[in-house]
């Protein structure tokens, strides 16, 4: 059958991760199903580019499916996000060629994780950020981030109950940046591993509130054990923003995201 590829927006706040459940329990692929389903008039499965945790966001999550149903890119868009509810929207829809994989065409992944840093919880977006009360410096995260930087064995930074296979993966670009109460992390790389960004953001919220050294983070690294490291943080600021693939698939290009911290970076 035909196929096509997708990008879908979502808030996690209330989802238990991106994947379908046997415990029937709420997920972002299985209503995204079930709304394409309709639109296509026959039952369709998705594939995506990342899944994600429970409570983790996502701007630019990259799906494929195959349908013969005929529809137009905006029929397939409009359509399906009639069916899906407030937190959950497709931003576009369009045919692929038949040899394109939304997981294992992808050639690198990009996160944001954003930090609220000021004494005082946030009562706006309280699920879109993860409020931090001690003071970061920022400086010094970034100096811990460097270590981090290329590929390495990852198996300190990975959740104990990851099933992968190794723990060897290439990060490409880490950087901080603070605007105001705001401090957000970039992160890219090839592929990530089980509580790979949220474990990497425990570490650097130690050296950024000044209980640890920045070599603390190479430290972790090398001793390849989850026990050594720093706490898992929080899921609410942490957002699934885009995907990397050939040109030859023609996709669209994706919008700085999330939306209420694009216009403040440089990048």
């Amino acid at each position: 059958m035909p196929r096509f590829v997708a990008s879908v927006q979502y808030d996690g706040s209330r989802y238990h991760g991106w994947q379908s459940l046997k415990s029937g329990l709420a997920s972002v692929q299985e209503t995204v199903e079930k709304a394409l389903s309709k639109v296509a008039n026959h039952p369709v499965k998705v594939v995506c580019a990342g899944r994600t945790d429970a409570g983790v966001h996502g701007c630019n999550q990259i799906i494929h499916f195959d349908s013969d149903s005929i529809r137009s890119n905006h029929g397939w868009t409009f359509g399906t996000n009639t069916g899906l509810p407030d937190d959950i929207a497709l931003n576009w829809v369009q045919p692929v060629a038949d040899d394109f994989h939304a997981r294992f065409s992808a050639q690198w992944r990009r996160y944001r994780y954003v930090i609220l840093n000021r004494p005082i919880r946030p009562a706006h977006l309280p699920k879109g950020v993860t409020h931090y009360r001690r003071p970061l410096d920022v400086e010094l995260m970034s100096i811990a981030a460097q270590y981090l930087i290329g590929k390495h064995d990852f198996d300190s930074y990975r959740a104990v109950q990851c099933q992968a296979k190794h723990a060897v993966r290439e990060i490409q670009k880490l950087e901080l940046h603070r605007h105001g109460d705001l401090v957000v992390m970039d992160i890219r790389a090839n592929a990530f591993l089980h509580h790979m960004v949220r474990n990497i953001i425990g570490v650097l919220l130690e050296i950024g509130s000044g209980r640890k050294p920045p070599v603390w983070a190479k430290e972790v690294l090398d001793v390849r054990d989850r026990s050594k490291g720093g706490e898992t943080a929080k899921p609410h600021g942490l957002y699934f923003v885009d995907v990397g693939y050939p040109e030859q698939f023609e996709l669209p290009h994706s919008q700085p995201n999330p939306f209420f911290v694009a216009s403040l970076l440089p990048w």
